[in-house]
């Protein structure tokens, strides 16, 4: 049978007003406690058709912040913050989940408590920039985590995920891409670890399962996903072999039956056949096989692509990062084949309004 974008769709007991994901975008503007504003309530009430919003990356604990203005889920007044964006977009008859994050190695001593070192599973430091209140910088020189504070990292996970409970998200998505820190320890060119987190694909899949794991003791699996960007080499992100590597984590993922896969295809931001030897339908079918439920795909895809993904089975939901930013109706847009708002890049992390909830919708 085939299916459309625009239908509803149930992931597991949840369900969806369409096959639309509203990708998670770091948009840099929460105040300097690192709370939403109300801006940000506005921003996603706009976006509230899409089927389901992905919350920008939301940082765990202040040791996790690697950029200026990121909002946190770690203190009273960010939670209290993403309560009314969450009571918001329920209000809307939207769905919500909330992308939890640790930057790693990717940050600076400026974000670091008492300007301390990042942290990383070994002390390489990445070929990266972030930005700072001056400008982009050369991220820091990272020290290596203590085995017994990986152990407690899982716990500030399972933490962030009950505030997240707190707030109102129906889901929560654990950042596995991009080069950060889950991402950090899965490859071994950034953990050259000699203990049981390090060496093997099992040791080095150890602590992101571990924190899963932590994850579906809050939410049931079903409400639980992860986004992964196994072709992906940005941050200096490299493996010896990512195909074995992320076969055996993605049936790990879908043996614990999570909601959703949720795959960057190809270079992040960047060309979609980039390592080609990285086969991204042949992990699709290994999480479906081992039980996952949902396959989110993204990564360029426009109106016909989106259609063709969801119809042949290729992906159950299709996610939109620019579209989103410029196009605060973009279900609409696509449904009907309206034309598309572009996105102002110099816009995208400045702060205010501009850029941010002043995009039009489209009046026929």
């Amino acid at each position: 049978m085939s299916h459309t974008l625009y239908e509803p769709f149930m992931l597991a007991d949840l369900r969806l007003s369409n096959r639309i994901v509203m990708a998670p975008l770091t948009r840099s503007r929460a105040n300097e406690q690192l709370e939403p504003t109300d801006l940000a309530v506005t921003y996603y009430t706009q976006r509230a058709t899409a089927g389901l919003i992905i919350t920008e990356a939301s940082q765990v604990c202040q040791q996790g912040q690697g950029y200026i203005c990121t909002p946190g889920i770690y203190t009273e007044g960010q939670i209290q913050g993403w309560r009314r964006i969450t009571d918001a977009v329920h209000a809307a008859g939207g769905k919500i989940s909330m992308q939890l994050w640790h930057v790693g190695r990717i940050s600076h001593t400026y974000f670091q408590p008492n300007h301390a070192a990042p942290v990383a599973p070994s002390a390489i430091r990445a070929s990266a920039k972030v930005y700072v209140p001056s400008g982009f910088d050369d991220v820091s020189m990272p020290r290596a985590l203590e085995n017994a504070e990986i152990k407690a990292l899982v716990g500030i996970y399972e933490q962030a995920a009950r505030n997240a409970l707190r707030a109102g998200f129906d889901m929560i998505e654990l950042h596995g891409a991009n080069g950060y820190l889950i991402e950090q320890f899965l490859r071994d060119h950034s953990n050259q670890r000699t203990d049981e987190y390090g060496g093997s694909i099992e040791n080095r899949a150890r602590f992101p399962l571990e924190v899963i794991d932590a994850l579906c003791r809050v939410y049931p699996s079903s409400r639980v996903g992860i986004r992964c960007s196994p072709a992906a080499t940005v941050h200096d992100m490299e493996d010896s072999n990512p195909q074995a590597l992320f076969s055996y984590f993605v049936r790990q993922l879908g043996a614990r039956k999570l909601g959703y896969l949720h795959l960057i295809e190809g270079q992040t931001r960047g060309p979609r056949d980039w390592r080609p030897d990285v086969d991204l339908a042949a992990l699709k079918s290994q999480f479906r096989q081992a039980g996952g439920m949902a396959i989110v795909a993204n990564n360029g895809y426009d109106k016909a692509m989106a259609e063709q993904a969801v119809a042949d089975g290729s992906a159950d939901l299709i996610a939109f990062g620019i579209p989103f930013i410029a196009n605060p109706d973009l279900v609409s847009r696509l449904a009907h084949g309206y034309p598309l708002n572009k996105a102002d890049s110099s816009t995208f992390y400045t702060g205010g309004e501009k850029g941010y909830i002043d995009y039009p919708v489209y009046t026929p």
